[in-house]
């Protein structure tokens, strides 16, 4: 049998998120096929969570580790499902190639290149896909850019957040001036970039893919609703927000939705699970807002719930992701 470790944990404010997608996978991979561990990485500790609760620290070298029997594990595939630094950004990814290890996500530039929303953003205006206008503020150069220049160039409302985290950390929907400077301080305490980003009036979607060597699938859209000010970490986490699999949006649409989300998936060469969230405006105007490589896995995520709702096993899904490499 094949040993699985799921990679988990992390060093941004997301920690916890992962660790809950970490237990989602772990009960969605096939045990009959599989072997599976679960590795923590914290600041700097690398730990594989053995069957009885103890764990054992792994070698960088080969990521090898003891098990509960003292014999040495190399895994033959990693689940990466850690939200933000190092295991969204391409850096966990570069260790893994350098290393001979297959992995779940894609490669380095498409994580690093996805990770960042602002550079993403524009990347993604050069092949024609609509976002919402923004600027960067870099730590060291907050007041290079005056409050005037961001209210004249990106409105209000507009949305302030770190250009490099997720799960809203950091984010503020920033209607007055006032509130701008202190959102800018907020963001920065998450990453060193921050993204100041107008704000775009519509409904709310989200669509999940996934591809191997023979096989492709486009998950049916979610559409997401909630009373609060955005899609924040309470909606994501806490239950405020409801969550309608398939959006009540058109099938023109919907169809115009899952081509795009195909067509970005092979641009960008991606592998694995990704989830694109977009904001339909007015006329059916689809708008990108973010590309997740490492989406939310826990039992009521958009993935599977999009895979239950598609019809499709989620640990079929799982197997067909680690034996795709």
């Amino acid at each position: 049998m094949k040993t699985i470790a799921i990679i988990c944990g992390g060093d941004s404010s997301e920690h916890d998120v992962s660790m809950r997608s970490a237990s989602g996978i772990e009960s969605f991979i096939d045990k009959d096929k599989y072997i599976v561990y679960k590795v923590e990485l914290k600041s700097g500790l690398w730990e594989a969570i053995l069957p009885d609760g103890s764990r054992s620290q792994v070698d960088r070298n080969a990521f090898t580790f003891l098990n509960e029997k003292g014999e040495t594990v190399r895994p033959d595939f990693c689940y990466i499902t850690i939200h933000g630094a190092p295991g969204e950004n391409g850096v966990l990814q570069g260790y893994f190639d350098l290393i001979g290890m297959p992995y779940s996500t894609s490669g380095v530039l498409v994580e690093a290149l996805t990770f960042d929303k602002f550079v993403l953003n524009n990347y993604m205006r050069s092949l024609g896909v609509s976002v919402a206008d923004s600027l960067i503020v870099r730590i060291g150069q907050e007041n290079e850019v005056s409050d005037e220049d961001i209210l004249e160039r990106i409105g209000l409302p507009c949305f302030v957040k770190p250009a490099r985290g997720g799960s809203s950390f950091g984010t503020t929907k920033v209607k007055t001036p006032e509130a701008l400077r202190p959102a800018i301080e907020l963001a920065l305490k998450e990453g060193e970039d921050v993204m100041v980003e107008a704000f775009m009036s519509g409904t709310e979607i989200t669509c999940g893919c996934y591809k191997t060597r023979t096989s492709s699938h486009v998950l049916p859209i979610t559409e997401v609703v909630t009373a609060n000010e955005f899609f924040d970490y309470d909606a994501k986490y806490n239950g405020q927000v409801e969550e309608i699999t398939p959006a009540r949006i058109s099938d023109r649409l919907t169809q115009r939705v899952q081509t795009l989300t195909s067509t970005i998936y092979d641009i960008l060469g991606c592998y694995g699970i990704i989830r694109i969230d977009y904001i339909i405006t007015e006329g059916e105007k689809i708008n990108l807002l973010e590309i997740n490589t490492t989406p939310g896995m826990t039992a009521t995520s958009f993935i599977p719930q999009q895979i239950r709702a598609a019809g499709l096993d989620i640990k079929d899904v799982m197997t067909d992701i680690i034996e795709g490499r």
